[in-house]
């Protein structure tokens, strides 16, 4: 790879990390061609970007950021690194690896290294599970729309009830004659 490739690369490295809060790292060294496959296609269908990149040029692309990724990159980038790029949900990419495991065995790679989730990192195996059940913001809308419609829909059905038995009961009473 010649020089200005890897500039290019670079360049475009760094406008994904800018232009999607959410990426995560791991290693998929030692999958067999079937497994890298599978593993690529499961990210495709969800939407996920995953690329194997050197971790040279993955710190280069981080330095050129406003956030300080000192910290990830010394911890998280050995070895193989495949990134993993999403702007739609952070826990995505969590899932996914997951997904993957149920179908090729609980230690089956890819393993986790590290993940930044609008700007926070994350770095460990042992963080996997907490970053999938982290919640969209489309589904924490979701939550907050329908516990303000709880109380509303409650004082209608009340409001509803209510009322029928009212008119249910002058209706009643009307009929009857003295």
């Amino acid at each position: 790879m010649t020089k200005e490739e890897k500039k290019e690369l670079v360049d475009n490295l760094s406008q994904k990390f800018q232009n999607n809060d959410f990426f995560y790292v791991a290693d998929g060294s030692g999958m067999s061609v079937a497994e890298t496959n599978d593993f690529r296609r499961i990210c495709f269908k969800k939407g996920i970007e995953y690329q194997v990149v050197k971790n040279t040029l993955i710190k280069k692309a981080l330095e050129s950021l406003d956030n300080d990724y000192t910290s990830f990159s010394d911890n998280v980038l050995k070895g193989f690194s495949g990134i993993m790029f999403t702007s739609e949900a952070g826990n995505l990419p969590a899932k996914v690896i997951k997904e993957h495991r149920k179908k090729h065995g609980k230690d089956a790679k890819p393993f986790f290294k590290g993940a930044s989730i609008d700007g926070d990192v994350f770095i460990g195996e042992e963080n996997l599970e907490a970053l999938s059940n982290l919640k969209s913001k489309q589904e924490l809308v979701g939550e907050v729309i329908s516990l303000l419609q709880s109380p509303m829909k409650n004082v209608i059905s009340s409001l509803k009830s209510g009322g029928d038995t009212i008119a249910g009961l002058v209706k009643t009473l009307s009929e009857r004659e003295n």
